[in-house]
């Protein structure tokens, strides 16, 4: 990612972004910069194939509540999505308005549904990264419509911070390929509250093999202990 420039978005330091070391550090930078332009939520997801038929599949982050997620996808509103239609043909970002949108589609349940969590306007931002998989980054809510400064602001926010959920996606999936088998068992067995005494018994290794497992595992998670090692390895879905 190229180096960016201190300029500020809403109040927020862009130059923030290479930082972020987790997909919560980006929630959490997401979840300012979408409170700071007085909205309500965001949202940043891979674009949905034609195939898709629902939103959570595609969603990488989201502050979204989740009921509303749930009805959207429950009735199968991504199918019929006029917005997703829009943002297969185009890589400009452009605003939203419930209205206008309704007008489009006449799809008036799912008015009355953004409605209700009061997400009326705000604005899209088509995005990409560097292997060009297309994405999408929104923000809604029931403030101010964005100007047009404001637009530019957050088009270049969300262009690095989906560039930044790639890296570290990319960098989680390369340390799933490195940890064997062996190494996961021993984190799964330690995030269930067993010592590595007890892993012994169960996988039928002395506890120094399993001591060295985990240190391996904690090595390869680029963590400092085994508890941060089952704390990372949870957060990218290694183990359950």
């Amino acid at each position: 990612m190229e180096n960016l420039s201190p300029a500020a978005a809403g109040g927020i330091d862009l130059a923030e972004i290479p930082a972020l070391k987790t997909q919560f550090d980006v929630f959490r930078f997401m979840k300012r910069l979408t409170e700071n332009y007085r909205q309500r939520a965001f949202m940043v997801m891979h674009l949905p194939a034609a195939t898709a038929v629902d939103l959570s599949g595609n969603t990488i982050i989201t502050s979204w509540p989740a009921d509303l997620l749930t009805a959207f996808d429950q009735a199968k509103m991504l199918a019929n999505s006029t917005l997703l239609r829009k943002l297969r043909r185009t890589t400009t970002p452009f605003p939203y308005d419930l209205e206008q949108v309704t007008k489009a589609s006449g799809n008036v349940a799912a008015r009355e549904l953004f409605e209700r969590f009061s997400m009326v306007r705000g604005a899209y931002f088509p995005v990409s990264d560097i292997a060009g998989n297309r994405g999408v980054v929104s923000i809604l809510g029931d403030g101010p419509a964005f100007s047009k400064q404001q637009m530019m602001e957050l088009l270049y926010a969300a262009t690095h911070v989906f560039e930044r959920l790639t890296d570290i996606r990319s960098i989680d999936v390369r340390v799933t390929e490195q940890l064997s088998d062996r190494e996961l068992d021993c984190l799964n067995w330690t995030s269930a509250g067993k010592t590595s005494s007890e892993i012994a018994g169960i996988l039928g290794l002395s506890e120094h093999t399993v001591n060295h497992y985990l240190n391996r595992a904690a090595k390869k998670l680029d963590t400092v202990n085994r508890t941060q090692a089952v704390a990372k390895a949870l957060r990218v879905g290694l183990i359950k």
